[in-house]
């Protein structure tokens, strides 16, 4: 029994698996609560009880990441419960002036009004107060006691979702780390197939389009990994500058026909230095880097270059890594960030 708690434990709390199987976690969080919420409502008796589910749904059906997860899961939370009060007035209203016309026409004025600002600041907001006036006030024929008890639903649903928002989430940081690791790996292979060369144009192309889209999903980690770590955004955005370069670096690189390439003897070092990145990122590790690995600055006038463009590339790309290196273990030192598995 207690082996097995132990390793329960450890699955749940060990980034790698964290990560790999983020969208399992989120399921099971998610599904969690809406299970708490199902008891809860059906317990104690509550009418309209499926309206807190459903709450639950609208509020952390979309939250995996943990950075922003606060802001995220708050704003949605109140901007549930406004849309819940404003719902309950307009019954109130139309209880009391009994002029269906002007119910609709409040109801379209106020989604509209919520329309109008989700798709500025404050979207999340504006977005789920529209959605929960339609759900508490329907056409503005619900009746009142139909109205209170489901804007109680959705105070319930909407505290059971904040509760459990905070129950396992992801953190993006694992993200940033282990999509940068698997760039860098991505990366180390296309250097290979360059050395070797490849079968056709179709190839490269394949090979170069697969290192754009996670370049693009680290861009949008950015603003939760500097929440989380308090990593300030401009070293996360040296990252991304310093990958964006090496990728730039291999494509033109594997636009050199391979009788023009002139091996400069950093090749294998690249190589080396890519994967032990991705190793040290994978595993939480600065040590595994060695710091022995001497990647020097290319320069234009240096006689070994000569007229070799592949070689003056790939000690262009030398200097990138070793930099990205530099920067990397300079942000583990200040900011115990990317390699601390906190």
């Amino acid at each position: 029994m207690l082996e097995a708690l132990r390793n329960t434990t450890s699955a749940l709390f060990d980034p790698d698996r964290r990560f790999r199987q983020a969208r399992i976690f989120h399921a099971t969080r998610v599904a969690l609560a809406l299970l708490v919420s199902i008891a809860l409502t059906t317990g104690i008796n509550v009418p309209h009880g499926e309206w807190a589910s459903i709450t639950v749904l609208v509020v952390i059906g979309g939250l995996q990441h943990h950075g922003n997860i606060r802001r995220r899961a708050a704003e949605r939370g109140v901007g549930t419960l406004i849309g819940a009060f404003v719902g309950l007035f307009l019954i109130l209203q139309e209880s009391y002036f009994r002029i269906p016309l002007l119910t609709y026409l409040l109801i379209a004025v106020a989604c509209g009004y919520a329309a109008y600002h989700a798709v500025g600041k404050g979207g999340y907001i504006a977005l789920l107060a529209g959605i929960t006036v339609v759900i508490t006030a329907g056409h503005g024929d619900q009746n009142v006691y139909d109205a209170l008890w489901r804007t109680v639903d959705v105070m319930i649903g909407t505290a059971i979702a904040l509760v459990f928002s905070f129950a396992l989430p992801a953190y993006a940081s694992y993200s940033w780390r282990f999509k940068l690791a698997g760039l860098l790996r991505a990366c180390a292979a296309v250097h290979a197939k360059i050395e070797r060369g490849f079968a056709d144009e179709s190839e490269r192309q394949q090979a170069m389009m697969k290192l754009g889209p996670p370049l693009v999903q680290l861009r949008s980690l950015i603003p939760s990994v500097a929440k989380e770590t308090g990593t300030p955004p401009a070293d996360l955005e040296e990252v991304q500058h310093c990958a964006r370069v090496c990728i730039s670096a291999l494509e033109m690189l594997a636009t050199i026909p391979p009788e023009s390439m002139d091996a400069c003897g950093e090749e294998h070092c690249i190589r080396d230095l890519l994967l032990e990145m991705a190793s040290a990122l994978e595993a939480g590790d600065e040590t595994m880097v060695r710091q022995n690995i001497t990647l020097p600055a290319p320069h234009p006038d240096d006689p070994s270059i000569g007229h070799s463009s592949f070689a003056f590339l790939t000690l262009q790309l030398s200097a990138e890594l070793g930099h990205l290196r530099d920067h990397l273990s300079q942000m583990a030192a200040q900011h115990h960030f990317p390699y601390a598995t906190r």
